[in-house]
């Protein structure tokens, strides 16, 4: 949360998190280590992740306690909680019932991010959800109905439920994926498209990416962690600029796409940024793809498309295109990463542990450190941690883009600087 010298205040969220539920999540993503966690990232707003599941959603309904407007907290705990969730759907085009899978059809898998409201309204979702997949089975359940459908089912629910696509580039689940994704928005939601008011650009884009594609300049632009571990919480995140915390006036920030900003990846380090095959080792630009014809030159099969490639396919624009009256962003990288490949230690070391937490005891939270903190601070506790994070806010990094489920590598330490251009600004400047 960030002070502003008007009487409103700069709220930082997280939206779209997971538990202990989701398949190959973390069995510590607990709400009360979920709240500990972002308490020192400096994230304000959080969404609980999986209230489809029902022992997560028996865990909400008995541990937190509304505020009023939508908004819910632990007991002494400062941290907010907005009620959210993922759902991945599955459906056919090319059937009679677009609701229903098919071996045969056209089939689509879309992840939706979706957000209620209220506690009762979300026991209404998990009850009308329940009729489409068994919602025991994992935190982000699948379905088997539409991605129009769901829309509507939603709005009849309550019109303040909010739905939006998650990651909406990724090749697989994402709206816009290249294996299993539309061409444009409408074709997706088909007449429930006027109640999509945002979508999430996801790790492996960043806003001027999405820029490109002029029929998106309609949507505000989210950004959320899908994190599976409390270490992977804030690694990206969504400013709103709000009086008071209230789940309405980010309701109403979205749709009239007046979003203050958002903290981002690299998307070069996002996991299908390039075209690439995993067995293969093989990571390759949208260019020398399409060189290839999309085709592995290693073992002669099908390359996995990435996300760039597909903003190339559908892009009407040039790079570098800022249309009007657009949110910022800024590109930042966990302090965990940074802390461990300036000193060339591994992630998870006792080491990377004990200097994380000199760093938040003695300079304040994660993304302030990462954003506003003076680097002569930080310099004092680490030298080789202040000169990286000033290297990753002046753009200044090499990059091994990621492709086909595997992360992409940045040097920190610039030995062989590749300039990336974003709209760099600090804390102060939201």
């Amino acid at each position: 949360m960030c002070k502003k010298a008007s009487d409103k205040m700069k709220y930082i969220a997280d939206l779209h998190t997971h538990s202990k539920y989701a398949g190959a999540c973390s069995d510590k993503l607990t709400l009360e280590n979920m709240a500990s966690s972002a308490s020192q990232k400096g994230i304000s707003i959080l969404g609980t992740g999986d209230f489809t599941h029902p022992l997560w959603f028996n865990e909400i309904k008995s541990k937190l306690h509304s505020k009023g407007n939508g908004v819910y907290h632990l007991e002494r705990q400062e941290v907010n909680f907005i009620l959210t969730t993922e759902v991945s759907i599955i459906f056919s085009t090319g059937s009679g019932n677009p609701s229903l899978f098919s071996r045969d059809a056209n089939n689509k898998k879309i992840h939706n991010c979706i957000m209620a409201p209220n506690i009762e309204v979300a026991e209404q979702i998990n009850e009308r959800l329940s009729k489409f997949g068994d919602l025991k089975l994992d935190g982000r359940p699948v379905l088997t109905i539409s991605a129009a459908h769901l829309v509507e089912l939603m709005h009849g629910i309550d019109k303040d439920i909010i739905v939006y696509p998650a990651h909406i580039w990724t090749p697989w689940f994402g709206a816009f994926g290249s294996l299993s994704g539309f061409d444009s928005m409408k074709d997706a939601y088909e007449d429930q498209e006027m109640h999509i008011h945002a979508l999430e650009t996801g790790l492996s884009s960043d806003p001027s990416m999405n820029w490109r594609v002029s029929s998106l300049d309609k949507y505000s632009l989210l950004s959320g962690s899908d994190a599976h571990s409390l270490e992977k919480l804030g690694r990206e995140v969504t400013i709103f600029d709000m009086k008071n915390v209230s789940y309405f006036d980010i309701q109403n920030l979205i749709k009239n796409k007046n979003v203050d900003s958002t903290i981002e990846f690299y998307p070069e380090e996002g996991k299908y940024h390039y075209d690439g095959h995993r067995r293969c080792n093989i990571s390759i630009s949208p260019e020398d793809a399409k060189k290839y014809n999309n085709i592995c030159p290693v073992c002669r099969k099908k390359l996995t498309i990435g996300v760039l490639h597909r903003v190339e396919d559908l892009a009407d624009r040039e790079p570098g295109y800022k249309p009007k009256n657009v949110s910022p962003y800024i590109h930042a990288i966990p302090l965990r990463e940074i802390i461990a490949e300036a000193n060339s230690k591994g992630i998870n070391t006792l080491s990377v542990k004990t200097k994380y937490d000199e760093l938040i005891n003695n300079l304040g939270t994660e993304l302030f450190i990462l954003t506003d903190c003076k680097i002569e601070k930080i310099m004092q506790i680490d030298e080789n941690v202040g000169n990286a994070i000033r290297n990753v806010r002046n753009g200044e990094v090499n990059i091994s883009p990621g492709y086909d489920g595997v992360f992409g590598v940045i040097d920190v330490m610039n030995k062989n600087p590749i300039k990336k251009k974003g709209m760099q600004r600090t804390m102060r400047d939201f």
